[in-house]
């Protein structure tokens, strides 16, 4: 409890306080009047921490389709995959019906036989073909008698062969091919009563073309002879054809 005496100091403090709270009010400077210059610009401050990440966002809807495209270009060829493994074997189909008759597969031919003409003149002159006149056989028609030549047709290997009889002179011929001499033949002839033979033959491996033919090889040695008991022949025949495109004519 306040002493009695205090009471009047209080009053007075009090009043002295009020008074004094005018006259700061009275005294005030308005805030228009206190404007300062702009301070100077803060140091930027300290990056934030990284923001927690937002929600995924709803589907969108769904649009219409585009239009289609152009086609584009053919890729490169792929590797060649592994073989596949062999399948089961396909059930047997139904027997095909009965084709034609074929042709029946002939193996070439060529051959020829000819001999001398009785009372035939033979060539004296060194160098001219033997002419055998006499066809026995050219049925391929591979022998020329007017030239006395053969010419190849069927390429292959062939045999000739020549058998002169020899009379009244000594001979001396050549088995020619493509004017090349493959075999020269002689026979002395001295003054027998009776003829004399003279045989030879040669293998020739022969293309579509060349030509054989018997030449005489000296004009003193021209002993070919021919009459109705004996003959000088020229035979040839294909051994075998070279031909590959059939098994016949291997």
């Amino acid at each position: 409890m306040t002493p009695l005496w205090l009471l009047p100091l209080l009053q007075s403090l009090l009043l002295l306080q009020i008074h004094l709270s005018n006259q700061l009010e009275d005294n005030k400077i308005p805030p228009s009047l206190c404007t300062g210059h702009p301070g100077i610009p803060g140091s930027p401050g300290a990056p934030g921490t990284p923001g927690q990440p937002g929600r995924d966002g709803r589907d969108g809807r769904d649009a219409a389709p585009g239009e289609k495209g152009q086609r584009g270009d053919t890729g490169y060829p792929g590797e060649t995959g592994l073989r596949g493994l062999t399948g089961d074997r396909g059930e047997m189909g139904e027997k095909g019906e009965r084709g034609q008759s074929g042709e029946c597969a002939v193996a070439p031919k060529s051959a020829f036989s000819v001999k001398l003409s009785e009372g035939h003149t033979s060539p004296i002159t060194v160098g001219n073909v033997v002419r055998f006149d006499k066809v026995v056989l050219n049925e391929q028609g591979d022998y020329n008698a007017e030239t006395g030549q053969f010419t190849c047709k069927v390429p292959g290997v062939y045999y000739f062969a020549v058998h002169a009889t020899v009379y009244r002179a000594s001979l001396q011929f050549d088995l020619m091919k493509n004017g090349h001499t493959v075999a020269s033949y002689f026979q002395f002839y001295g003054n027998w009563p009776k003829p004399a033979s003279l045989s030879g033959g040669s293998l020739l491996h022969l293309i579509p073309g060349d030509q054989v033919w018997v030449q005489m090889a000296l004009s003193e040695y021209n002993g070919f002879y021919s009459s109705t008991k004996t003959d000088s022949t020229f035979t040839g025949f294909l051994v075998y054809s070279d031909w590959k495109n059939s098994a016949v004519f291997a």
